[in-house]
C-alpha cells in the first residue's frame, strides 16, 4: 500500500514537472534542446507520410466503395473482427432488374431479347467489379491500414516517449542552473549541486537512447515507401485488369447488339456496330489521347498503301447513308483515303465486308476512305 502511494506521488511528481517545463518553454521561459535537422527532417517526412497515407486510403475506400453507409457498416464489421458479408454490385442488381423485365415484358420480343443479352454483360461486369475490389482490398487497402494501425502508431509511442524524456532533461538542465546560481551565493551545499548534476547524467543517458529509438523508427519510413511502392503497382495492375474485362465485355455485347439491329431495322446504318478497336490489355495498358486518337488498322477494302481500289466505281447505297462532323484533322495516307479537316461536314456510308475502323467519306466530288474514331455520326 505505502509502495503504491509513493509510486503515484512520484508520477504526479513527474507529471507536474514536465508540466510546467512545458508551459514555461511555451512562454520563453525554459531553455528547450532542439534535435539536430536530420532528425527534424525524418520527423516531417514520417508526418506527411502519415497524413497522404490517410488521404489517400479514404479516397481509395470511396473509389471502391461510393455508398458511405456501406463504407460504416465494413468499418463496423471490421472492427468486430467480423466477415463482411457479401454484398450484390450494382452491375448485378441492374443485371437483376432487366433479367427479370425481359422474363415479364417477354423473352422473345426483340426489346425482351435485347434487354437478356445486356443483363447477361452487366452481370459479366459486376463479377468483374467485384474482383477488383477484392483484390484493391487485399493488395492495396490493407498494407495501408496495416501501417496506420501498426507501425504509425509505434512510431507516435516513441516519439511521445522522446518527447517526455526532452521536458526531463530540460528540467533537469533548469533544476542545475539553479543550483549552480544559488552556490555562487553561498546558500546551497555542494552536495545539491552535485544532486543535480548526476540526475542530469541521468537523464541524459535516457534521452539519448530514446532518441536513438525513434530515430530507427523514423528511418524505417522508406521500406514504408518501397513497400507502397510495390503495392500501388499491384493496384494499378488490378485496376488494368478490370477496365479490360469491362471493355472485352462490353466490346462483346456490342457486336451481339450490332448484329441483331441489321435483323429488327433493317434500314439502319450498318457502319457503326464495332468501334475502332483499343490497345488494351491487362498487362501493358496503353493511354489514348484524349485530343487526337489513334488512326485504326487500315484493314479495309484493300490493304493501305495499296490503290487497288476504284473509289471512281465506289456508289453510295440507296439507303445508309448519314452525314458526319470531323472532329480532328487527318491527312490521307495514301490515294484510297479522304483527307479531313476540323469541323467539316461529309456524307459518309459503308460497304458490305468493309472494316468496321473505317467508312466511305464524300466531299463535292472527292471520296475515299475515312476512320471512323475521327468523326461524331449526326442522326
Amino acid at each position: 500500500m505505502d509502495f503504491n502511494m509513493k509510486k503515484l506521488a512520484s508520477d504526479a511528481g513527474i507529471f507536474f514537472t514536465r508540466a510546467v517545463q512545458f508551459t514555461e518553454e511555451k512562454f520563453g521561459q525554459a531553455e528547450k534542446t532542439e534535435l539536430d535537422a536530420h532528425f527534424e527532417n525524418l520527423l516531417a517526412r514520417a508526418d506527411s507520410t502519415k497524413n497522404w497515407t490517410e488521404k489517400i486510403l479514404r479516397q481509395t475506400e470511396v473509389l471502391l466503395q461510393p455508398n458511405p453507409s456501406a463504407r460504416v457498416e465494413e468499418f463496423l464489421y471490421e472492427k468486430l473482427d467480423r466477415k463482411v458479408p457479401s454484398r450484390v454490385t450494382n452491375g448485378e442488381l441492374l443485371a437483376q432488374y432487366m433479367a427479370e423485365a425481359a422474363s415479364e415484358l417477354g423473352p422473345t420480343a426483340p426489346y425482351g431479347k435485347t434487354l437478356i443479352k445486356v443483363a447477361e454483360a452487366e452481370k459479366r461486369l459486376g463479377a468483374a467489379e467485384r474482383d477488383f475490389i477484392h483484390t484493391a482490398s487485399i493488395n492495396f487497402l490493407t498494407p495501408l491500414r496495416n501501417f496506420l494501425e501498426g507501425d504509425w502508431k509505434t512510431i507516435s509511442k516513441e516519439r511521445r516517449l522522446l518527447q517526455n524524456r526532452r521536458l526531463d532533461l530540460d528540467a533537469c538542465k533548469a533544476r542545475l542552473k539553479k543550483a549552480k546560481a544559488a552556490e555562487a551565493k553561498a546558500t546551497l551545499w555542494n552536495d545539491e549541486v552535485e544532486k543535480a548534476e548526476q540526475e542530469l547524467r541521468v537523464a541524459q543517458t535516457e534521452f539519448d537512447r530514446q532518441a536513438e529509438v525513434t530515430r530507427l523508427l523514423l528511418e524505417g519510413i522508406s521500406s514504408t515507401h518501397v513497400n507502397h511502392l510495390r503495392c500501388l503497382h499491384e493496384f494499378v495492375e488490378s485496376q488494368t485488369t478490370y477496365y479490360a474485362q469491362c471493355y472485352r465485355h462490353l466490346l462483346d455485347l456490342q457486336k451481339q447488339l450490332g448484329s441483331s439491329q441489321g435483323a429488327i431495322f433493317p434500314g439502319t446504318f450498318v457502319g457503326t456496330t464495332e468501334p475502332a478497336s483499343l490497345p488494351l490489355s491487362s498487362t501493358s495498358p496503353t493511354t489514348t489521347a484524349a485530343t487526337m486518337p489513334l488512326g485504326p488498322s487500315g484493314a479495309g477494302l484493300v490493304p493501305r498503301g495499296e490503290a487497288a481500289l476504284c473509289l471512281e466505281e465506289v456508289a453510295p447505297p440507296a439507303s445508309g447513308t448519314r452525314k458526319a462532323r470531323v472532329l480532328y484533322d487527318y491527312e490521307a495516307a495514301d490515294s484510297s483515303e479522304l483527307a479531313l479537316l476540323a469541323d467539316e461536314l461529309i456524307t459518309v456510308y459503308s460497304l458490305p465486308g468493309m472494316d468496321p475502323d473505317w467508312l466511305i467519306g464524300e466531299r463535292g466530288n472527292k471520296k475515299g476512305k475515312v476512320p471512323v474514331t475521327y468523326l461524331e455520326l449526326l442522326s
